[in-house]
């Protein structure tokens, strides 16, 4: 009888550290589907800002839909919407440097908090870090972003950017869809007095 508990027992063991195991590995599938989509996201940034700059000449414009759409080379030395643009490479470079990297960080840290089950807030967490570290590579081999995609409407000129600003703004934008949607759905009640 008491053989036959240790069995059971060793049994249990067993299972419960196979359950540990997959778990433990739906936590190292969650790093991989990151860093897949942040690889994805840089490689695909950075070979379409070497196009774009092995191609055209500084500031031409091509059409790609005339009323709407041109491909447009340009340097961008500031953040989005060419934030701090005025300001020497000396200060840009090392406070982009620092800033991608707490932002980075930051997003590290989120990502370890987040359940593997929630694959579309990784996904997102990888375009946004692959899209800072795309950006940050262009800051550090050139001192400013190539921009190129060039998007415009009757008068109204949306500023130019770039593979990897288009993941942060999805990426950004997918995270605080699902924050939002995502509320419990008791966070609305109270508790009676």
């Amino acid at each position: 009888m008491q053989a036959a508990r240790e069995r059971s027992g060793s049994h249990e063991s067993a299972r419960d550290g196979a359950a540990s195991r997959v778990q433990g590995g739906g936590e190292g599938r969650k790093y991989l589907l990151v860093a897949i989509t942040v690889a994805i996201v840089v490689i695909a940034d950075q070979l379409t800002k070497h196009w774009v700059a092995a191609t055209f000449a500084l500031r031409e414009s091509v059409p790609v839909f005339a009323s709407w759409f041109h491909l447009t080379y340009v340097r961008n030395t500031g953040a989005a919407f060419s934030v701090l643009a005025g300001k020497s490479a000396a200060f840009r470079v090392p406070f982009f440097t620092i800033a991608s990297l707490v932002a980075a960080a930051a997003i590290i840290g989120f990502v370890r908090r987040t359940p593997a089950s929630q694959r579309l807030v990784l996904l997102a967490c990888g375009a946004v870090l692959g899209g800072a570290l795309g950006n940050l590579t262009d800051r550090l081999m050139h001192g400013e972003v190539i921009d190129f995609v060039d998007l415009h409407w009757r008068g109204f000129h949306w500023p130019a950017f770039n593979v990897a600003d288009s993941c942060i703004t999805v990426g950004v934008l997918t995270l605080l869809a699902h924050s939002l949607l995502a509320a419990e759905p008791d966070a609305g009640k109270r508790e009676p007095s």
